[in-house]
């Protein structure tokens, strides 16, 4: 497998089906996927590294390509309205947010019957992202994202079309000292039709620092979190991940 994803020290590349296990209580994800990030010109220390395209598909790059920089665009615009809801300058992020944080994934999810449903081998298991925030895509009538509200109960975010679903990550929930929380998820694809969405993972450029901001600590929510480095934080992850 060429561009087998294991095979990248800075996960880009092909996953496999069950070549994924984002639940540590599961078995392996059942969706297989392509992931890039930004395009660096040589492999680096943390996450920068040169995208991995099939030479099977080569007009896949441009289109890909070009939905990845749309996606960074509406990420930027997304950091400025999070600014802005924490008391900060609406620029307060923009600086760390060239695009360089960013990975997109496309999935894949073959369905799954009621009848044979493994609850320990979902499309994906329940989780959280580990960037700041998700930009989700997806695919109009098939349902098969659930969140789990405080209540513990899982809820169906149904396909609306011309929408996007944003999931709040781990990178903010640690910058806000969990003021925004993570969401969690996990998707099922009971439809009995192939399932294929397109998340864009956004997270600060990987030489930055995310530690608490002040205005997110107070009395009454005293600080939970060290600093961490962005790109050495999100690859940890990623090696938990695979």
């Amino acid at each position: 497998m060429k561009i087998y994803i294991k095979d990248s020290e800075n996960f880009k590349g092909y996953t496999p089906l069950l070549g994924e296990n984002t639940d540590p209580a599961g078995r392996g994800d059942l969706h297989e996927g392509f992931d890039i990030g930004y395009e660096y010109s040589k492999e680096g220390g943390k996450m920068e590294g040169v995208n991995r395209w099939p030479e099977t598909l080569p007009g896949i790059k441009a289109p890909v390509s070009t939905y990845f920089s749309e996606m960074v665009k509406l990420g930027k615009k997304l950091f400025q309205l999070f600014a802005l809801s924490l008391d900060l300058e609406e620029n307060y992020f923009d600086d760390l947010v060239s695009g360089k944080g960013g990975i997109m994934r496309l999935l894949h999810y073959p369905p799954q019957t009621e009848e044979g449903l493994d609850m320990t081998q979902l499309g994906i298991g329940a989780h959280s992202d580990y960037e700041c925030f998700t930009i989700l895509a997806q695919q109009d009538g098939v349902e098969a994202l659930q969140v789990l509200n405080k209540g513990g109960e899982w809820v169906g975010a149904t396909p609306i079309e011309g929408t996007f679903v944003v999931n709040v990550g781990d990178m903010m929930a640690r910058w806000t000292n969990d003021l925004y929380l993570s969401t969690i998820h996990r998707a099922i694809n009971r439809t009995g039709v192939r399932r294929y969405s397109v998340p864009f993972f956004f997270g600060v450029d990987y030489e930055s620092t995310i530690e608490v901001l002040e205005s997110c600590v107070s009395e009454n929510r005293p600080k939970k979190y060290g600093p961490i480095n962005a790109g050495n934080y999100i690859k940890q992850r990623l090696s938990e991940t695979y």
